[in-house]
This record gives structure tokens, sequence and C-alpha cells, in this order.
């Protein structure tokens, strides 16, 4: 693993610096929470940002639109990207890290021509439609169902925890063509756009108080044939794609903010109080406890690197290691956050952050937030349960459940 900057690296890092510095407080502060749709107009605004500087699509290849970067650029960026607090994808996350690289694998020229320079210029906002009410961490079991009609397919069923389904332009959706095959047969991956007759878009409030979900109603819903992404009843290998995004390098940006906030947490054990006396640093256990969620979060910063450098050197990526990344993270994500309620103490109950005597303010809301948040890591892309299933049978050869 190459631990310092090549020359060309350093130079990288040093312009994406700059570039950040001038930029990304002149987009000013975020909306506030919960305000879904100045949330879609700045994140959107951000994108074209990035587009007109270069930064879109970073490590897509310049065929498409992308900057053609190298992996240790990509990680270059996203770690100077989260030390500034610039703003992450938001609403384009569905666009730029699932749907935008399945094309890319998967998609014809036209597909690709079409839709990839919408998604970096900001253009054109993405939903996911792959659980459903009956068939969540069995995906293979959906039963939406796509009857070809001459020129279109006819699509009837339900999703659930549609990701951004309320701003999305198009929907990367799975279907069921033959209902007769297997249930990992027969399935097929779309692109739906969002505003065709007999779409119900119902937005679904999480635990966080907001509505980035939605259960979404097809009712005889027509989409041009065209619209197929592979081949009819290869879309199980086509998720898969998807996926193998989903839960290998999507989740970078959140690991490097999650290394900040245990820097921030840190800080306000010293100054909080905590206890019958002292500060809540004071505490051996809870030093400990602090000390050890960011070995962990550091480790996998480090596992990320490794296997980046290793797949630039065409040594590949060792298998299932996106399954092992996100159930390792989303373990690391729930200890962290009980850690954070140990040291915040009465002030883990507010969402808001709160004024403290002498006028300092005490993010309280930014730590309440992460740790809700934790739950939705566990389940999306794949429960935990499901993680381990795959580590188990595909990397330790243990027998396949029946």
């Amino acid at each position: 693993m190459r631990l310092r900057d090549s020359e060309s690296d350093a130079r990288f890092r040093k312009e994406v610096r700059a570039w950040l510095a001038e930029n990304s407080p002149a987009l000013g502060p975020p909306p506030p929470y919960g305000d879904w749709p100045a949330k879609k107009a700045y994140d959107q605004r951000w994108q074209r940002m990035l587009f007109d500087a270069g930064y879109a699509g970073i490590d897509w290849p310049a065929a498409y639109g992308g900057r053609g970067a190298t992996a240790s650029e990509q990680l270059i960026f996203l770690a100077e990207s989260a030390a500034a607090g610039a703003p992450d994808l938001g609403v384009h996350f569905v666009g730029q890290l699932h749907a935008g690289p399945t094309l890319i694998a998967e998609a014809t020229d036209a597909q690709r021509a079409f839709h990839l320079p919408k998604i970096l210029r900001g253009e054109s906002i993405w939903c996911q439609g792959f659980s459903e009410p009956g068939a969540g961490s069995d995906l293979a079991a959906l039963r939406t169902r796509a009857v070809r009609d001459g020129d279109h397919y006819v699509v009837n069923g339900s999703k659930i925890w549609t990701s951004y389904g309320f701003a999305a332009d198009y929907c990367e959706l799975l279907v069921r063509t033959d209902p007769d095959a297997g249930k990992h047969r027969g399935i097929s991956w779309l692109i739906m756009p969002m505003d065709t007759p007999g779409i119900d878009v119902r937005p679904l409030r999480t635990i966080q108080g907001e509505s980035e979900f939605a259960e979404m109603f097809l009712d005889d819903v027509r989409i041009p044939v065209e619209n197929l992404v592979g081949r009819e009843n290869d879309g199980w290998r086509v998720a898969m794609v998807t996926f193998s995004f989903e839960r290998g390098t999507a989740l970078v940006r959140e690991l490097l903010t999650a290394m900040t906030m245990v820097e921030e947490l840190a800080a306000l054990a010293k100054t909080l109080g905590h206890g019958q006396g002292g500060t809540a640093w004071d505490d051996d256990a809870i030093r400990r406890e602090i000390g050890q969620v960011a070995a962990e979060l550091d480790a996998m910063w480090a596992l990320t690197r490794r296997n980046v450098t290793r797949a630039a050197g065409g040594g590949g990526v060792p298998p299932a290691g996106g399954s092992a990344f996100k159930l390792t993270y989303s373990e690391a994500l729930h200890h962290f956050g009980e850690v954070a309620m140990k040291v915040l103490e009465r002030y883990a109950v507010s969402l808001d952050d709160l004024e403290l005597p002498g006028g300092a303010t005490l993010p309280a809301g930014r730590h309440l937030l992460e740790h809700l948040h934790a739950f939705a890591i566990s389940i999306g892309a794949g429960t935990s349960q499901i993680q381990k299933n795959i580590l188990a049978e595909r990397v330790l050869g243990l027998p396949r459940e029946r």
C-alpha cells in the first residue's frame, strides 16, 4: 500500500484543496434540515460547480464525460472534500454512485450518451426502485411485474425505501419479466422516467425525521423497451453490478466524515461535564471507547487505500470486498453512535444545535442524526445478516443456506 502521495497525486491534492477552499464557502450554508426543495436546488448547484471545474464523475472514464482520474486521485478528492466540509452528493447519490456506474458498465451507447452527461451536470436526479414490501433483503423475491406489449413494458406493482423518489427524474427499476423462471432469473433492470403516467410516490418519514425515502405504486406504467439495461431476464446480474458500487466506494465519503466527527466528539468530551464531576474525557472507559472507534475507522480507511492500490496495480479487489467493508462500517457506526450518546448524556435528545452557557454551540443534533443513520446503513444495500451470509459462503466457503 502506498502511504505517501506520488508527485502527480501531490499536485492534484494541492489543486483540489485550493479549489475547495475558494468555492465551497461560496456555495453558502446548507438549507434548513428537512427542506427538500431547497436541498435539491443546493445539491444541483454544487454538482454544476463540480462539473464546470472538471470534478464531476471524477473517476468516470473521460469518454463518458468524467475526468478519467486514477483511483488514488478519487480518494484524494473525497478526503479533501470531507476535510473542507464541502457538500456531499446529496440527492445525486443514486445517479452518481449507483445508476451512472451501472450504465457505464451495462448500457447501450445510446443510453450512455443520453443519460450520463445529464447526471454529471446535475440535470437529472435518480432514485432506486429495488426493494418491495414483501421482498427487502430477499430482493430476488420481488413481484413487481412487467409484461411486454409491443414496444413497451407495462409495469404493475409497488416499491418501498425508494431513495429520493420525490425528487427524481429517473428510477433504476427492477421488475419481473418472466414469472415462471427461478426467482433469481426472470428479472430485468429498467430505466423508468418518473413523469410517466401511473406512478404514485408517497414520502416515508424515517426515524431521523426526514423523508429521504418513499413508497412507490406503479399502475399500468408503460416503459419503452429501449429503456432495458442489459438483456431481458438478466436483471439480477445487472443488479449485482449496481450493488458492487453501492457496497463499495459509495460509502467512502461517509467514512471520512465519520472520522472527522470522532475528532469532534473527542473535543466535546474534553469540555462537557460528566457524571458526578469532571468531564467525559476524564472517564477512562469513555476515553478508551473513543480511541477504539477512531482506530476502527482508521483501519477501514487503510483497508480502502490498500484495496484501491491493489486494484490500480492489477491485483484486483478481494472477493466480496464491498460486503466486508459495508458490514464493518455499519458495525463501527453503531459503536460510534453509542459512544456519542454516552458523551452527550442529556444533550443527546435534541436534533438541534444547543447553546451552552457562555455562547458556545454544541452540535448535539449532528451526532444524534449520525447515530440514527447507523440503523439505515445496517439495512440498506443488504442487511448485515445478508453481508455475513455472502462472506461466509463466497469467502470462507461454508455450506450455503437451504
